[in-house]
Protein backbone atom coordinates (compact mmCIF):
# COMPACT_ATOMS: atom_id res chain seq x y z
CA UNK A 1 0.00 0.00 0.00
CA UNK A 2 1.31 3.38 -1.00
CA UNK A 3 2.04 6.51 1.66
CA UNK A 4 -0.62 8.21 -0.23
CA UNK A 5 -3.28 6.06 -0.46
CA UNK A 6 -6.45 6.61 1.94
CA UNK A 7 -8.21 4.03 4.04
CA UNK A 8 -11.93 3.46 3.56
CA UNK A 9 -13.96 4.12 6.84
CA UNK A 10 -15.70 0.88 7.64
CA UNK A 11 -19.91 2.26 8.35
CA UNK A 12 -21.46 0.20 10.97
CA UNK A 13 -24.43 -1.93 9.81
CA UNK A 14 -27.23 -1.44 12.39
CA UNK A 15 -29.49 -4.67 12.65
CA UNK A 16 -33.13 -5.62 15.05
CA UNK A 17 -32.06 -7.54 18.14
CA UNK A 18 -34.40 -10.02 17.84
CA UNK A 19 -34.36 -13.72 20.39
CA UNK A 20 -30.31 -12.88 21.22
CA UNK A 21 -29.83 -13.07 17.74
CA UNK A 22 -28.97 -10.15 15.31
CA UNK A 23 -31.65 -10.09 11.82
CA UNK A 24 -31.73 -7.80 9.09
CA UNK A 25 -35.72 -6.31 8.45
CA UNK A 26 -37.53 -9.60 7.15
CA UNK A 27 -38.94 -6.79 4.33
CA UNK A 28 -34.95 -5.86 3.16
CA UNK A 29 -36.21 -2.43 4.02
CA UNK A 30 -33.97 0.35 5.09
CA UNK A 31 -34.74 4.11 6.12
CA UNK A 32 -32.12 7.02 6.21
CA UNK A 33 -30.92 8.20 9.84
CA UNK A 34 -30.09 11.87 10.08
CA UNK A 35 -28.95 13.71 12.85
CA UNK A 36 -30.12 17.13 14.34
CA UNK A 37 -28.77 19.17 11.09
CA UNK A 38 -29.89 16.67 8.72
CA UNK A 39 -26.40 14.56 8.16
CA UNK A 40 -26.88 11.17 7.12
CA UNK A 41 -25.86 9.01 9.74
CA UNK A 42 -26.83 5.48 9.18
CA UNK A 43 -29.48 3.40 7.55
CA UNK A 44 -31.77 1.53 10.07
CA UNK A 45 -33.35 -1.54 9.28
CA UNK A 46 -37.36 -0.43 8.73
CA UNK A 47 -38.86 -3.48 10.22
CA UNK A 48 -42.37 -4.50 9.59
CA UNK A 49 -45.25 -6.67 10.21
CA UNK A 50 -43.61 -10.01 10.15
CA UNK A 51 -40.63 -8.96 12.30
CA UNK A 52 -43.24 -7.76 15.18
CA UNK A 53 -44.59 -11.06 15.23
CA UNK A 54 -41.36 -12.89 14.90
CA UNK A 55 -40.39 -10.29 18.31
CA UNK A 56 -43.24 -11.43 19.80
CA UNK A 57 -42.79 -15.37 19.68
CA UNK A 58 -38.94 -14.52 20.95
CA UNK A 59 -40.23 -13.08 24.03
CA UNK A 60 -42.81 -15.30 24.86
CA UNK A 61 -40.23 -18.21 24.76
CA UNK A 62 -37.90 -16.26 26.91
CA UNK A 63 -40.83 -15.36 29.55
CA UNK A 64 -40.91 -18.51 30.91
CA UNK A 65 -37.24 -18.73 32.56
CA UNK A 66 -37.17 -14.82 32.46
CA UNK A 67 -39.83 -14.87 35.15
CA UNK A 68 -39.13 -17.66 36.73
CA UNK A 69 -35.40 -16.57 37.37
CA UNK A 70 -34.24 -15.34 41.23
CA UNK A 71 -35.08 -11.65 41.58
CA UNK A 72 -31.30 -11.77 43.02
CA UNK A 73 -30.23 -13.09 39.66
CA UNK A 74 -32.17 -10.46 37.57
CA UNK A 75 -30.56 -7.96 39.69
CA UNK A 76 -26.95 -9.40 38.65
CA UNK A 77 -27.69 -9.11 34.81
CA UNK A 78 -29.25 -5.70 35.17
CA UNK A 79 -26.06 -5.14 37.05
CA UNK A 80 -23.84 -6.49 34.51
CA UNK A 81 -25.92 -4.30 31.62
CA UNK A 82 -24.41 -1.34 33.19
CA UNK A 83 -20.70 -2.59 33.72
CA UNK A 84 -20.80 -3.68 29.72
CA UNK A 85 -22.12 -0.03 29.26
CA UNK A 86 -19.84 1.83 31.40
CA UNK A 87 -17.19 0.12 28.97
CA UNK A 88 -18.96 1.22 25.80
CA UNK A 89 -19.66 4.84 26.98
CA UNK A 90 -17.76 6.50 24.64
CA UNK A 91 -20.05 4.91 21.71
CA UNK A 92 -23.44 5.88 23.58
CA UNK A 93 -21.65 9.38 24.07
CA UNK A 94 -21.21 10.02 20.18
CA UNK A 95 -24.24 8.28 19.44
CA UNK A 96 -26.64 10.45 21.54
CA UNK A 97 -24.95 13.32 21.15
CA UNK A 98 -25.87 13.19 17.40
CA UNK A 99 -29.37 12.17 18.02
CA UNK A 100 -30.16 14.96 20.17
CA UNK A 101 -28.14 17.12 18.96
CA UNK A 102 -26.31 17.60 22.68
CA UNK A 103 -22.44 18.70 22.87
CA UNK A 104 -20.40 16.38 24.30
CA UNK A 105 -20.12 16.91 27.53
CA UNK A 106 -24.18 16.64 27.62
CA UNK A 107 -24.22 13.58 26.03
CA UNK A 108 -21.63 12.24 28.38
CA UNK A 109 -24.04 13.13 31.13
CA UNK A 110 -27.14 11.73 29.53
CA UNK A 111 -24.98 8.09 29.49
CA UNK A 112 -24.52 8.36 32.92
CA UNK A 113 -27.43 9.00 33.82
CA UNK A 114 -28.69 5.75 31.77
CA UNK A 115 -26.25 3.25 33.13
CA UNK A 116 -27.19 4.62 36.87
CA UNK A 117 -30.60 4.34 35.96
CA UNK A 118 -29.61 0.39 35.31
CA UNK A 119 -27.76 0.39 38.69
CA UNK A 120 -31.09 2.16 40.04
CA UNK A 121 -33.28 -0.79 38.66
CA UNK A 122 -30.93 -3.77 39.57
CA UNK A 123 -31.21 -2.61 43.07
CA UNK A 124 -35.29 -2.73 43.41
CA UNK A 125 -35.57 -6.16 41.40
CA UNK A 126 -35.42 -8.41 45.06
CA UNK A 127 -36.85 -5.04 46.82
CA UNK A 128 -40.43 -4.35 44.90
CA UNK A 129 -42.18 -7.59 46.40
CA UNK A 130 -41.89 -6.22 49.63
CA UNK A 131 -43.07 -2.84 48.73
CA UNK A 132 -46.16 -4.35 46.90
CA UNK A 133 -46.94 -7.84 48.61
CA UNK A 134 -47.51 -8.96 52.33
CA UNK A 135 -49.60 -10.79 54.49
CA UNK A 136 -53.51 -9.58 54.86
CA UNK A 137 -55.45 -9.82 57.72
CA UNK A 138 -58.77 -12.06 57.23
CA UNK A 139 -61.02 -13.59 59.46
CA UNK A 140 -60.59 -16.84 59.78
CA UNK A 141 -58.09 -19.61 60.59
CA UNK A 142 -55.83 -18.50 57.55
CA UNK A 143 -52.76 -16.93 56.01
CA UNK A 144 -54.00 -15.22 53.70
CA UNK A 145 -50.59 -13.86 51.42
CA UNK A 146 -50.65 -11.28 48.19
CA UNK A 147 -47.42 -11.38 45.92
CA UNK A 148 -46.60 -9.49 42.58
CA UNK A 149 -46.04 -11.52 38.89
CA UNK A 150 -45.16 -10.60 36.02
CA UNK A 151 -47.79 -9.19 33.39
CA UNK A 152 -45.76 -11.41 30.70
CA UNK A 153 -45.02 -9.56 27.14
CA UNK A 154 -45.16 -5.74 27.49
CA UNK A 155 -44.85 -3.56 24.22
CA UNK A 156 -43.07 -0.49 24.87
CA UNK A 157 -42.97 2.50 23.06
CA UNK A 158 -39.33 4.52 23.74
CA UNK A 159 -39.65 8.07 23.61
CA UNK A 160 -39.26 9.74 20.63
CA UNK A 161 -36.91 13.03 21.99
CA UNK A 162 -34.86 10.89 24.30
CA UNK A 163 -33.42 8.51 22.25
CA UNK A 164 -31.17 6.74 25.21
CA UNK A 165 -31.89 7.73 29.18
CA UNK A 166 -35.79 7.83 28.09
CA UNK A 167 -35.43 4.54 26.56
CA UNK A 168 -33.49 3.02 29.73
CA UNK A 169 -36.18 4.53 31.90
CA UNK A 170 -38.91 3.04 29.95
CA UNK A 171 -37.40 -0.74 29.37
CA UNK A 172 -35.32 -0.97 32.84
CA UNK A 173 -38.68 -1.92 34.62
CA UNK A 174 -40.28 -3.90 32.53
CA UNK A 175 -37.99 -6.28 32.69
CA UNK A 176 -36.62 -5.51 36.24
CA UNK A 177 -40.00 -7.14 37.52
CA UNK A 178 -39.65 -10.28 35.71
CA UNK A 179 -41.57 -8.98 32.29
CA UNK A 180 -40.37 -9.78 28.41
CA UNK A 181 -40.06 -6.70 26.51
CA UNK A 182 -40.71 -5.79 22.77
CA UNK A 183 -39.28 -2.42 22.47
CA UNK A 184 -39.94 -0.45 19.05
CA UNK A 185 -37.08 2.65 18.99
CA UNK A 186 -37.63 5.93 18.53
CA UNK A 187 -38.35 6.20 14.92
CA UNK A 188 -36.14 10.05 14.16
CA UNK A 189 -33.46 8.82 16.84
CA UNK A 190 -32.97 4.93 16.94
CA UNK A 191 -29.26 4.60 16.41
CA UNK A 192 -28.84 4.13 20.70
CA UNK A 193 -31.37 1.26 21.01
CA UNK A 194 -29.75 -0.68 18.51
CA UNK A 195 -26.74 -0.60 19.75
CA UNK A 196 -27.76 -1.60 23.63
CA UNK A 197 -28.98 -4.75 21.64
CA UNK A 198 -25.36 -5.29 21.15
CA UNK A 199 -24.95 -4.76 25.10
CA UNK A 200 -27.63 -6.60 26.19
CA UNK A 201 -25.99 -9.64 23.70
CA UNK A 202 -23.04 -9.65 25.67
CA UNK A 203 -24.39 -9.02 29.23
CA UNK A 204 -26.07 -12.56 30.48
CA UNK A 205 -29.59 -11.57 29.31
CA UNK A 206 -31.46 -14.74 27.83
CA UNK A 207 -32.27 -14.11 24.17
CA UNK A 208 -35.74 -12.90 24.11
CA UNK A 209 -36.25 -10.85 26.93
CA UNK A 210 -35.18 -7.95 24.89
CA UNK A 211 -36.31 -7.29 21.37
CA UNK A 212 -35.26 -4.11 19.90
CA UNK A 213 -36.92 -2.77 16.97
CA UNK A 214 -36.94 -0.24 14.63
CA UNK A 215 -38.89 1.87 12.19
CA UNK A 216 -42.07 3.53 11.39
CA UNK A 217 -43.44 3.87 15.32
CA UNK A 218 -47.10 3.79 14.52
CA UNK A 219 -46.48 0.83 11.47
CA UNK A 220 -44.74 -1.40 13.76
CA UNK A 221 -47.18 -0.72 16.88
CA UNK A 222 -50.64 -1.06 15.36
CA UNK A 223 -49.81 -5.27 15.24
CA UNK A 224 -48.23 -5.44 18.41
CA UNK A 225 -51.31 -3.56 20.20
CA UNK A 226 -53.20 -5.77 18.55
CA UNK A 227 -51.56 -9.34 19.25
CA UNK A 228 -53.69 -11.95 21.56
CA UNK A 229 -50.11 -12.53 22.84
CA UNK A 230 -49.06 -9.55 23.73
CA UNK A 231 -50.16 -8.63 27.78
CA UNK A 232 -49.42 -5.00 28.01
CA UNK A 233 -48.22 -2.18 26.16
CA UNK A 234 -46.54 0.95 27.49
CA UNK A 235 -47.46 4.09 24.94
CA UNK A 236 -44.94 6.63 26.19
CA UNK A 237 -43.62 6.82 22.42
CA UNK A 238 -46.78 7.22 20.81
CA UNK A 239 -48.61 10.87 19.95
CA UNK A 240 -51.78 11.16 21.36
CA UNK A 241 -53.71 9.85 17.82
CA UNK A 242 -51.81 6.91 18.10
CA UNK A 243 -52.23 6.18 21.78
CA UNK A 244 -56.09 6.56 21.03
CA UNK A 245 -55.83 4.08 18.30
CA UNK A 246 -53.53 1.42 19.82
CA UNK A 247 -55.62 1.88 23.06
CA UNK A 248 -58.64 1.25 20.87
CA UNK A 249 -56.73 -2.69 19.75
CA UNK A 250 -55.63 -3.25 23.59
CA UNK A 251 -58.87 -3.69 24.48
CA UNK A 252 -59.38 -6.56 22.40
CA UNK A 253 -57.63 -8.89 24.50
CA UNK A 254 -58.07 -6.66 27.56
CA UNK A 255 -54.30 -5.70 27.69
CA UNK A 256 -52.77 -3.45 30.54
CA UNK A 257 -52.23 -0.08 29.36
CA UNK A 258 -49.63 2.61 30.52
CA UNK A 259 -50.91 5.89 29.11
CA UNK A 260 -48.33 8.75 27.71
CA UNK A 261 -47.59 11.54 29.81
CA UNK A 262 -45.00 14.54 30.18
CA UNK A 263 -42.15 12.79 31.79
CA UNK A 264 -38.76 14.35 33.49
CA UNK A 265 -36.30 11.38 32.33
CA UNK A 266 -33.48 13.48 34.50
CA UNK A 267 -35.60 12.61 37.64
CA UNK A 268 -35.43 10.01 39.90
CA UNK A 269 -37.98 7.76 38.43
CA UNK A 270 -40.09 6.22 41.77
CA UNK A 271 -41.29 2.86 41.70
CA UNK A 272 -45.06 3.34 39.30
CA UNK A 273 -43.19 2.29 36.50
CA UNK A 274 -41.78 -1.10 38.84
CA UNK A 275 -45.59 -1.46 39.37
CA UNK A 276 -47.46 -0.85 36.31
CA UNK A 277 -46.96 -4.19 34.74
CA UNK A 278 -47.54 -6.40 38.12
CA UNK A 279 -50.23 -8.81 39.17
CA UNK A 280 -51.06 -9.79 42.20
CA UNK A 281 -51.58 -13.23 43.23
CA UNK A 282 -53.29 -13.88 46.43
CA UNK A 283 -52.85 -16.99 48.25
CA UNK A 284 -55.16 -18.58 51.18
CA UNK A 285 -53.64 -21.28 53.66
CA UNK A 286 -54.96 -22.77 56.82
CA UNK A 287 -53.52 -22.44 59.51
CA UNK A 288 -53.61 -24.68 63.10
CA UNK A 289 -50.86 -26.93 64.94
CA UNK A 290 -49.90 -30.59 63.73
CA UNK A 291 -51.33 -32.99 65.25
CA UNK A 292 -50.60 -36.63 65.95
CA UNK A 293 -50.62 -38.21 62.71
CA UNK A 294 -48.14 -34.95 61.15
CA UNK A 295 -51.06 -33.23 59.09
CA UNK A 296 -51.97 -29.74 59.37
CA UNK A 297 -55.39 -28.36 60.54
Amino acid sequence: MSETSTRLSVFKTYKLYVGGKFPRSESGRVYEVQDSKGKWLANAPLSSRKDARDAVVAARKAFGGWSGATAYNRGQILYRIAEMLEGRKDQFVREVAEAEGLSKSKAAAVVDAAIDRWVWYAGWTDKIGQLVGGANPVAGPFFNLSTPEPTGVVTVLAPQDSSFLGLVSVLAPVIATGNTAVVIASEKAPLPALSLGEVLATSDLPGGVVNVLSGRTAEIAAPLAAHQDVNAIDLTGADAELARELEIAAADNLKRVLRPGPADWSADPGTHRLTAFLETKTVWHPTGSLGASGSAY
